[in-house]
């Protein structure tokens, strides 16, 4: 048994050569220590049947306990699950990258667990080695999990091809797993993320008004939102905003004083731009018009069934469901857009 290949390497500033190369060995089959911000890992190619099946045999790991799979990028969670429920994305949001491992529906079948690390060093071999990565503590089954290199080459040295010292894990201890294949999710263990905190994530509704460039009317809609759930005491929303077009500008001057009027301040306010993640974690989407909602329907078709025209929750009804865009239009225009507005958000904060 010969021994195993060692490379020290800075966490913060890793030679890329040595990353590079650990992404070669697990693509041709081998097994490489990796840190991450919890433990250390076995890093295996999850295509490969021989790693995957030595992997098994080393760790001393019943077969039917499958391994929790490691990627770089969020969106890569679609690649692999399907049937993601809401209170996935929210939770991929507010902890990746971090020390949080998913449970969702599998592609193929059963189940299957991913996990985005924030560890560069982790990070970067999985996107240099283009390959599904699965990564199971550095140690025996049964035994603790290392938060040092030195207690995971303890037991390994020579069992593994390639090894990573970065000194000790940023969190030392373990990443909380969470189940979302079912209804309500269930927290299946409780360790760097507080059971607390992932069921607040999980449980909270978010809401997300849309309008063209996210400087006025979705902006009054988000403010008014917020100050009237602050009223009512409601802890458990998040209140958002996005434009169609382009991010980075400032709330109006009259949206500013309009919303001043109310004791809200929006000097602060950036608009930003609609995103697939917003979408894609937002439990009610409320559009200005009806442009808007087919804008979010071609970034994302299954959010058809959460998308409805603000105007709907209002208490005056007409024929036209748009709410009008008052920009460039007069103080008295943008008056009766904001009155609108108010009058349908009221609605709005009853039902949620």
């Amino acid at each position: 048994m010969n021994p195993t290949e060692i490379v020290t390497l800075d966490s913060l500033n890793p030679h890329e050569a040595e990353l590079k190369k650990a992404a070669r060995l697990l693509n041709h089959g081998r097994l490489v220590i990796i840190p991450t911000e919890t433990v250390y890992g076995i890093a295996a190619n999850m295509h490969d049947r021989r790693a995957v099946e030595r992997l098994y045999e080393i760790k001393k790991r019943p077969k039917d306990k499958p391994f929790t799979l490691h990627i770089e990028d969020k969106a890569k969670v679609e690649e692999f699950a399907r049937d993601i429920p809401i209170a996935a994305y929210k939770l991929i949001d507010a902890f990746w990258p971090g020390p949080l491992t998913i449970i969702l529906k599998s592609k193929i079948n059963g189940s299957i667990g991913l996990r985005m690390p924030d560890n560069e060093i982790a990070l970067k071999i999985i996107a240099y080695a283009r390959v599904p990565i699965v990564c199971p503590s550095a140690n025996i089954s049964g035994q603790s999990a290392p938060f040092s290199f030195a207690q995971a080459i303890k037991d390994l040295d020579g069992l593994v091809d390639f090894a990573i010292d970065a000194g000790s894990t940023r969190f030392k201890t373990e990443s909380s797993v969470v189940d979302l294949t079912v209804e309500p999710a269930l927290v299946m263990r409780e360790k760097a993320i507080s059971k607390q905190e992932i069921e607040a994530v999980a449980k909270r509704k978010t809401v997300l008004f849309i309008c063209t460039g996210n400087s006025c009317r979705s902006v009054m809609a988000q403010w008014l939102l917020e100050k009237k759930l602050k009223e009512l005491g409601r802890l458990d929303v998040e209140v958002l905003s996005a434009g169609i077009m382009m991010g980075g500008l400032g709330a109006t001057e009259a949206t500013r004083r309009l919303l001043a009027q109310e004791g809200i301040d929006v000097s602060k306010h950036r608009s930003q731009r609609i995103t697939r993640d917003l979408i894609r974690k937002s439990d009610i989407i409320l559009v200005m018009e009806r442009r808007h909602e087919e804008s979010i329907l071609d970034i994302a078709p299954q959010a058809k069934n959460r998308v409805f025209l603000l105007k709907e929750f209002a208490k005056i009804k007409d024929n036209d469901l748009d709410i009008t865009d008052p920009i460039s239009k007069s103080d008295e225009f943008y008056a009766r857009i904001f009155n609108l507005i108010k009058d349908a958000v009221d609605t709005v904060s009853k039902i949620i």
